[in-house]
């Protein structure tokens, strides 16, 4: 431990005894190294980057159905990616099959 004295001289405190620690203390790196984790590995998730025709009658036919319609939603469902699902909702829009909900500069939701 670092002591102040009252001249403003920092000096390093020490035991009457000289002994600080027991000897037990003094004798580490014994002690099993920790084994480091390789980190939790997600599954990569192979979304298609083209709507195939049966994925493209699916936009059509279940999407409109949906309580609520976000690309996270359509992305995920769809299994196509959040890109496609972004262009295949405001295409859906456009032909007035969805209502815009919230329109943000991250997410937009339909329904």
């Amino acid at each position: 431990a670092v002591v102040s004295t009252q001249s403003g001289h920092y000096g390093r405190a020490t035991s009457k005894t000289g002994k600080d620690k027991p000897a037990k203390a003094k004798s580490g790196g014994k002690a099993k190294k920790k084994k480091w984790s390789k980190g939790k590995t997600r599954d990569k998730l192979n979304n298609a980057p083209m709507f195939d025709k049966t994925t493209y009658g699916k936009l059509y036919e279940e999407v409109p159905k949906y309580k609520l319609i976000t690309p996270s939603i359509v992305s995920e469902r769809l299994k196509v990616r959040g890109s496609l699902a972004r262009f295949g909702l405001e295409e859906l829009h456009a032909k007035g099959m969805i209502k815009l909900v919230d329109k943000h500069a991250n997410q937009v939701i339909y329904t």
